[in-house]
């Protein structure tokens, strides 16, 4: 394995779905192609490539998971993603029993045998003994790749990685990073947590985000917008229960709120999941319409489709969010890191414009050189 000279950024995941399963397959495809690997946002990055990335550790539920080199796990049923790179040899790390929580709701249970999750007989292991797994492993970061609407489960996990000196990368809208409480414990703690809900390489909200903003630019007064998503992986599943889909829906109406000039009341703007349609699997369909107004209030009003993979969508900035969480570890940073939270979120601890929080990004990678 090819690493840069500052080593490997060693990274355990706690959720082996379907965005766990794009990100290890992304590690070993960019070990593989390099410089000609496809789609990588930031082929380097403070003197980080994607392939110094090393899987350490993985934390499921699951029994076709549990216990199984996370190379194999993550291409085991229920996950459902695109399998864009199958030589996963290279990922040997074990994932180890966690606890069920709030991680397993009833929809994720009562599923036809394919869909279904089926949690493992090996009994759960204590917090301590997550602790411990991730001290062995030596791990330095930890991603949270959990079920949407897992609040106990992701804070659980979130108090591991605590005492067990992890910098935390929250990939899901529950609020940590964006949480005065969670933030402060990390400061205290001396860690950094970069978060929250990661916003896609190219996906429904920084699509939406983008149409606003310029529509603003232009002069377009926007009167009412809609965002209405519709997928067949977990967490469309989950998201038919309405209490978890709260935070969800929090994060992706206040990431397009954010990034208009004027907030819409909440009466004319409707951002979030609509349906889950198993057949599409790790798909997602996005319907994004603007309606507003010209000059002297002439009408105009827009319509965009779009059709993503899901996962290799949030996977593409879970690569660049590792490797800003070791360049925040070497810095020394603490607590939430809004410079390099800002362009891979949707709920930040600080919302910025994103051509700006491009450029806040990569200026923080910059001053991480040696």
């Amino acid at each position: 394995m090819s690493t840069s000279q500052r080593g490997s950024i060693r990274t355990a995941i706690a959720g082996v779905g379907n965005c766990a399963s794009s990100l290890v397959q992304a590690v070993s495809y960019c070990r593989v192609k390099g410089a000609d690997a496809v789609g990588v946002s930031f082929p380097e990055l403070g003197g980080y490539r994607p392939e110094d990335i090393e899987i350490v550790a993985g934390f499921d539920v699951d029994r076709r998971k549990v216990n199984r080199p996370i190379g194999e796990a993550v291409l085991a049923d229920p996950n459902c993603t695109e399998i864009f790179w199958d030589k996963l040899d290279d990922q040997p790390a074990r994932v180890h029993r966690g606890p069920d929580l709030d991680g397993v709701s009833a929809f994720m249970r009562n599923q036809p045998p394919e869909l279904s999750f089926v949690p493992s007989d090996e009994p759960p292991l204590s917090k301590d003994q997550i602790v411990a797994a991730l001290k062995d492993a030596q791990a330095e970061v930890l991603v949270i790749f959990l079920p949407v609407g897992s609040t106990q489960a992701v804070e659980f996990y979130a108090q591991c990685a605590l005492e067990a000196g992890c910098a935390v990368v929250n990939g899901i809208p529950v609020f940590l990073a964006s949480n005065p409480a969670w933030a402060k414990k990390f400061e205290d703690a001396g860690l950094p947590i970069l978060g929250d809900d990661f916003k896609a390489q190219f996906g429904a909200t920084v699509v939406h985000r983008t149409l606003a903003h310029l529509a603003d630019m232009r002069g377009v007064k926007i009167d009412r917008t809609y965002q209405l998503n519709v997928g067949g992986n977990t967490d469309f599943m989950n998201m038919m229960d309405m209490d978890r889909l709260a935070l969800k829906r929090e994060s992706k109406t206040e990431a397009v709120q954010a990034a208009m000039d004027s907030r819409l009341a909440d009466g004319n703007i409707r951002i979030g999941p609509s349906d889950y349609v198993p057949w599409l699997h790790d798909r997602k369909v996005a319907y994004v319409r603007i309606e507003g107004q010209l000059l002297g209030g002439a009408r105009t009003s827009m319509e965009v489709r779009l059709e993503v993979e899901d996962s290799p969508n949030a996977a593409a900035m879970a690569i660049t969010a590792v490797r800003c969480a070791r360049i925040s570890l070497e810095r020394g940073l603490k607590g939430a890191v809004p410079e390099a939270s800002a362009f891979l979120f949707k709920h930040p601890p600080e919302q910025v414009d994103d051509p700006e929080a491009h450029d806040m990004l990569l200026a923080f990678a910059e001053d991480a050189r040696p």
